[in-house]
This record gives C-alpha cells, structure tokens and sequence, in this order.
C-alpha cells in the first residue's frame, strides 16, 4: 500500500524534449535531498539540471513520516563520546539551521504543504532510559537546542520520562517537493547508466556536467567511494491511523519504542524496524497493528507501508566530496531515519562550497572524515556479515554485488541483506544500490 503522501497525485512536472549538452552542476536523484540541492543552487545563482530516474518523490522521500528535526534519537550524547562536544554543537546548530530554512523556502514561495512548528519528544517507560535522557539532555542543551526533561505527554500512556525539544516542524513532504521542483529544470524518466568523470550516460542521452551530485539515496557507483562497505540499510513500518489525536513528534528511545506524529487527521505509528533482507518471525505490519489496538481499541487503520533508510558507521551522514580521487563529485547519502533534516543539511552544504562559500559542518559530515573506534567496530562485524551472505550458494543472486537475496513475506519482495537492494516478485528492480533487475526470478 502506498503512503499517505501519495494519495493526491500532481500533474507531471518534469521536462520533456532531450538533455542539455553541458550544464554547470547535475543532480541525479529526484527526491528531497535533489530537489534541495538544486533549489539551493538555482537560488545562489548556478546552473543546474536534475535527472531522476521515475517520478519526483517517488523513491524514499514518498515513504518518511516528514518529521524535520534536530532530535535525531540519542545523538548528541553519541557524538560528544566519539568526536567531542564542539561536533555536538556543529550538528545541532546545522539541523536547527535546516528547519528555519524550511520555513524560510516555504513562506518566501507560499507553498501549501502543512508546515507547522511542533514540539519533538524522546521518551522513555523506563528508569535506565530516563537516566539516558538526562544525559542526553545536558549535552544538548550544551549544543545550544531547546530541551528540557517533562514527565507528562499527550501520548495515549504513561512515560517515566521525555526530552522535549520545542519549535520543531513536521510538513507534507510531496506537496513541498512538487512545490518547489515546479521552478527548476528536472528530467523525470531518465536513468543514469553510468559516469565517467563528468560525462553522464543515460537512456536518453548523454550530458557533461562540471560538478555531479549524487543524491539516490545509496549511491550507485561502487568505486571509487566504497559506501557498499560503509552503510547498510534498514527497514521500518508505518500506520495512518484514524480517530485518535497526537500533539507534536514523539520517538521511543527503547527497545520496542514505537513513533507518533499527526498527520491530515491521521496519527502515523511507526516501528517494528530491522535490517533490510532479515528474516522476521512474525509480520511487522501485523504487530504494528496489534500495537495500534492495544493503544487504541477499536480503531481504523486507513493505509500502511514501509520506509528504507541508510545507515553509516558512525551515526553521521556523508555529505561532501564523493572520493578523494572525485574532487567534482559530491555525495548526500547516509542519512539514518532522519532524511527530511538532513537533506536540507546536505543541499545548504554542498552549495556552499560550489560557490566558495564557508560552512562549519563540512568538515563533521565529510565522507573523508577518519575512521573512528565507533566506526571500525561497526566496520568488521559488517565485513564478516556481508561475506556470510555473500557466500551462501543456494537461492537469487543481487546483480550489485553478488549476495544472495532473501524472501521478504510481509512485502512479498526479494531483499539483500548486505546493501538493501529490493526487487518485485518478477524481478523488477525497486531499490538501489543496484542498477538493474533480479536474474532467474522464475526459479524461485
């Protein structure tokens, strides 16, 4: 089932006719974090085409619960252990500086998408996570964010504890996405094939380009970055349930923690999250169902669907210079569950150094950046895992690496474990990093 954001379909707003030969900056990638970047750009005066292989909106971004927030679940208490408080304050004064520029876009455009300022929750039913939120409350107040320690929430149940960070946003995402791609030159339907410096091959021709942004979600090209072996991907479920009513953001920072945000009359509960190719025992629809009942009994849920997102080795994004060896190349990839934040993040970045402009969160997201302890013992467990799946004989084959796919009963997909490429029953192809549809499928 599609999500709710889906529901009203737009007119088409990508160009028809053929590529341009040249253009200073390509974008491939026609979700949020393209859309931004070329927005950002047109802004500051660049010329820039985004080429998108489907529809606008019609990857990620179509499946967020739209939350746009500094309060990324405990990751300033993460980030003041592995890279000190001053990275701490960098990343908060960024994702502060991303939702202003929402509203900043959103009024100057007069985009209907229902933007509004609420109030984001980490909350806890335990004693150890309200210990956890103290921590995590005294270093972000450090980090120059709002937040304060409540005991009391409009949520259906009682808390020990929550961390409220106030004057946060949470928007229709599509309507803001479609809002703002109507302005800028997007080829919709065009797939990129391949990269060769600055040329781009695609089904529709080529075009040179003096600076390439991938914004796919995961990018595709396996070398010279290598992000196959520095992120994986995860899964997550979503319902839009009617009848009841929730104030503001919420995000369970427990073990079977569950989210909440209103949404056109609707509350979306979120959970039942798990590594992209991983078997379940048990169906997270069905339990996320089972939970909106013990919640509230008797009441209707309207549509599910599920969400995918990146995941780095050491909780922060890679925003930046795609490789060494790619000084023209830029990559916005590695985003956690927080995409709406972080893509802003990403296009005010990456514009700011095309145009030489100075930016102090550059140097803390950059895929360049050392390798942390945190990052290394994330680093061999994934090594090994992905060698095991690599190495299972029987069963499809990914055709982006070779790992062998697993059955998704939920979603009736085949799904790889080690980088998160999904294909339809038939083989076709739905999530990247792969380039091309599943071989064989008949013969599972």
């Amino acid at each position: 089932m599609e999500s709710i954001w889906k529901e009203k379909k737009p007119e088409r707003k990508g160009k028809a006719g053929s590529l341009p030969r040249k253009t200073e900056v390509a974008v491939i990638g026609g979700g949020m974090a393209g859309i931004l970047c070329g927005w950002q750009l047109k802004e500051a005066g660049v010329d820039a085409v985004i080429l998108e292989a489907r529809t606008i909106g019609s990857g990620q971004t179509g499946n967020t619960t739209a939350k746009i927030t500094s309060q990324h679940g405990l990751i300033y208490q993460r980030l003041a252990e592995t890279f000190g408080q001053e990275t701490a304050g960098r990343y908060a004064s960024a994702s502060q500086a991303a939702i202003d520029e929402y509203e900043r876009i959103i009024e100057k455009k007069g985009i209907s998408c229902g933007f509004a300022r609420v109030p984001a929750y980490l909350y806890t039913k335990t004693k150890e996570g309200a210990s956890k939120l103290e921590q995590e409350r005294t270093i972000a107040v450090r980090a120059g964010l709002p937040a304060s320690i409540v005991y009391e929430t409009d949520l259906p149940f009682s808390v020990k504890a929550a961390l409220k960070l106030e004057r946060q946003a949470q928007f229709h995402p599509l309507e803001f996405l479609y809002g703002l791609a109507s302005e800028l030159e997007v080829y919709e339907y065009t797939w990129v094939r391949r990269v060769r410096e600055h040329q781009i091959y695609t089904n529709r021709g080529s075009l040179r380009a003096e600076k390439i942004i991938f914004a796919t979600h995961f990018p595709f090209p396996n070398w010279p970055g290598f992000y196959f072996s520095r992120m994986h991907q995860e899964r997550s479920y979503v319902l839009a349930v009617e009848g009841p009513k929730v104030d503001g953001m919420y995000y369970g920072i427990d073990s079977d923690g569950l989210s909440f945000r209103s949404a056109d009359g609707l509350v979306l509960l979120g959970g039942q999250g798990h590594r992209t190719g991983e078997e379940c025992a048990h169906n997270p629809f069905e339990n996320l169902y089972a939970e909106a009942k013990k919640i509230w009994p008797g009441c209707y849920v309207r549509a599910h669907w599920a969400a995918q997102d990146c995941m780095t080795l050491d909780s922060l994004p890679y925003i930046g210079h795609f490789s060494r060896l790619r000084q023209d190349w830029y990559v916005a990839t590695g985003f956690g569950k927080w995409g709406m934040t972080n893509s802003m993040v990403a296009a005010m970045a990456i514009r700011d150094h095309i145009i030489g402009r100075r930016n102090p969160i550059w140097q803390v997201v950059s895929p360049q950046r050392p390798m942390t302890k945190t990052a290394w013992n994330h680093f061999f467990p994934e090594l090994r895992y992905t060698a095991k799946n690599f190495f299972t004989w029987k069963g499809p084959r990914c055709p982006h690496l070779g790992c062998r796919l697993r059955w998704n009963r939920a979603e009736k997909t085949w799904d790889c474990p080690c980088h998160g490429s999904r294909f339809e029953k038939t083989g076709n192809l739905i999530d990247n990093p792969a380039k091309r549809n599943m071989q064989n499928y008949d013969r599972y």
